[in-house]
């Protein structure tokens, strides 16, 4: 009871204080649940909280639910339900893929291939592979953040077993030429398997991974509205993974551990969602960010937008001349805007970003860099409330 009473103080001092006015421009960070989501997870947590592995009535009730929402996501990807697993999100989705892919099949080879702008989640793990015998190629990125093809076609060679590139950069929003990397993989080694990070993907492109030769795919709940702590991984039915956490079995003995059943059910009821109003969305999203693009060019000296033209219109990189990317974000934040300085995953290491560093950047269009990142939640006034607040902001900011 006093739980309960706790936590309407602070929705009412919430709602005093006026923070449901905020403008939250980090969605590649996270994104807020959508409210039917967080009422259906409600509803998992009071009634059908039965592991999914026990044999009565209350477990057989929370396996249903389970099947329900891994059909949703299955669905949603034009795959089996069997080829769907879930894990705690995407950095062990993206684990999983790549150890476990070369764990189960070592005869494969000892090269593998990915690429300099992955989520840390995919370059820590090719670290690790590095330091266990593993040859390792880290391919190049042009000024806009796109692979190095050519360098892709001379680097696969019999012994590769593995690549993995990611499908949209979480950081500047570039999107990787996914079917011509199939076209070279196909045409240099066919039994070379290839893992797509589709984090900030998923939900926002259509993604079919059969049709578009992706063996392995990495999907995340909480960067389409759905509860953190929740993901999955895709593994082609002809595709052979070992697990890398071990236990109970469950998930067909790929990924053990109880269920984090709320989180599943609320993650397939944000994929059906999602997935509903991809087109619409995908068009609000792209108005948003070509309205804050012109925006900031009109009213806004001395920057430079990173994010090419035909980047993820749900990412926008942009430096600030002469302005820490670090302390315009607290500035803004004043102001109950919010934004990231690039990768929620790296943001509390002080190094400057890789993503940035391999697209040839300078160190000060580096510092003064900042990521703004949509949805469909957004609106056209909170773009113009934002940049009232960067007029008012950088000049008082910015450094000579």
């Amino acid at each position: 009871m006093r739980g309960m009473i706790r936590e309407q103080e602070i929705i009412k001092e919430y709602e005093e204080n006026g923070k449901v006015q905020e403008v939250y421009l980090d969605n590649s960070a996270t994104t807020r649940p959508y409210d039917e989501v967080a009422e259906y997870m409600n509803y998992i947590n009071k009634f059908i909280y039965g592991n999914p592995s026990s044999l009565h009535k209350k477990g057989i009730e929370a396996e249903k639910m389970m099947k329900k929402a891994r059909q949703s996501i299955a669905d949603t990807l034009g795959a089996s339900p069997k080829e769907i697993f879930f894990t705690s999100g995407g950095t062990e989705s993206n684990n999983l893929a790549i150890i476990g892919y070369l764990r189960a099949n070592p005869r494969k080879g000892k090269h593998v291939i990915t690429s300099k702008i992955e989520h840390p989640s995919v370059l820590e793990v090719f670290k690790f592979l590095e330091e266990n015998g593993y040859n390792v190629d880290y391919i190049d990125v042009d000024k806009n953040g796109i692979i190095d093809l050519e360098m892709l076609k001379k680097k696969i060679s019999k012994e590769t077993a593995l690549i993995s590139i990611m499908y949209v950069n979480n950081e500047i929003g570039s999107i990787q030429p996914i079917d011509e990397i199939v076209k070279i993989r196909n045409t240099c080694n066919k039994e070379t398997v290839f893992h797509v990070d589709g984090v900030q993907a998923f939900g926002k492109f259509k993604i079919n991974p059969a049709k578009s030769g992706i063996d392995l795919l990495t999907i995340s709940s909480h960067k389409i509205h759905g509860p953190k702590g929740v993901g999955a991984l895709y593994v082609n039915e002809k595709v052979r993974i070992k697990p890398i956490i071990f236990g109970g079995g469950q998930e067909t003995l790929i990924r053990s551990g109880t269920e984090n059943l709320a989180g599943i059910c609320g993650f397939g009821l944000a994929c059906e969602i999602c997935n509903e109003n991809i087109n619409a969305n995908w068009s609000k999203v792209l108005e948003i960010n070509k309205y804050f693009r012109n925006k900031l060019k009109e009213n806004i000296k001395d920057i430079i937008i990173i994010s090419p033209e035909d980047a993820s219109p749900y990412i926008l990189n942009v430096s600030f001349k002469n302005i820490k990317g670090e302390v315009l974000l607290h500035h803004l934040e004043e102001k109950e805007i919010y934004i990231s300085t690039g990768s929620a995953c790296s943001s509390r290491k002080s190094k400057r970003s890789h993503v940035l560093q391999a697209m040839g950047l300078s160190g000060d269009i580096i510092d003064g860099s900042v990521r703004f990142s949509f949805s469909e939640i957004n609106t056209l006034e909170e773009i113009d409330y934002t940049v009232d607040a960067l007029k008012e902001i950088i000049p008082k900011i910015r450094f000579k």
